[in-house]
């Protein structure tokens, strides 16, 4: 049976033994299970910055001396992974020596000045905005909060998450890929990590839910 959601053109209905939610040209393929708890990525998950965030790292890996194009797809398999250790990762794979904090610092700079053209994701917010009616939501990104929470400011989902979690929240080094953040997050909704459900849309995060123990549901954050 179809449910009809007031605040976004989208339904849930059963398929399978599993879900599907469906909002203007997305589907989300949501598993069978009692989730207790949700947990959402949030570049290209929640909100499109994807785009904006590939021409800040472009620019930036241009002004650290990089002579060739930055690859598109190369970008897209980091999503997740904390900005610092992108910029280790580029320069590393381009054989350039950079001071990692310098460039993430430009990156960062030049990604606020495009903050106003972030979009949301309607199909994920539709749902996240159901399930918070009577569930706990959090957020677990790769953003610095100085990034994170204007991006969510920008796309007027603040007030939606209380709980956001980002690599300032664990030790150094244990972002995604790792399963630290989606297991802090659990801890402050007061949910096993067996009853969350998580929304990703980039492999390092895939891998980090699924090492927590966790069900993912992937966002396809490319068309």
């Amino acid at each position: 049976m179809a449910e009809k959601i007031a605040d976004a053109a989208a339904f849930i209905f059963a398929s399978g033994g599993a879900r599907r939610w469906c909002g203007g040209l997305m589907q989300l393929d949501i598993p069978a299970g009692d989730f207790a708890g949700y947990i959402f990525d949030l570049d290209g998950t929640l909100v499109d910055t994807m785009p904006l965030h590939f021409i800040a790292w472009s620019e930036a890996m241009r002004r650290a001396g990089l002579s060739v194009p930055l690859s598109e797809d190369f970008f897209y398999s980091l999503g997740g992974v904390p900005t610092r250790r992108v910029a280790e990762i580029f320069g590393e794979h381009y054989r350039l020596p950079l001071d990692a904090d310098a460039v993430a610092h430009v990156k960062e700079h030049l990604y606020l000045e495009r903050i106003a053209q972030v979009e949301r994701i309607e199909a994920v917010v539709a749902f996240a905005r159901r399930v918070a009616k009577t569930h706990p939501v959090a957020i677990a990104t790769g953003g610095q909060p100085e990034i994170a929470l204007p991006a969510l400011e920008a796309a007027g989902l603040r007030e939606l998450f209380e709980i956001v979690i980002t690599p300032d929240d664990v030790p150094a080094g244990r972002g995604k890929p790792e399963p630290d953040m989606f297991l802090l997050a659990a801890k402050r909704m007061g949910v096993a990590p067996e009853k969350c459900l998580v929304f990703e849309d980039a492999e390092p995060g895939i891998r980090a839910a699924v090492a927590a123990g966790m069900q993912v549901v992937r966002v396809p954050s490319r068309t």
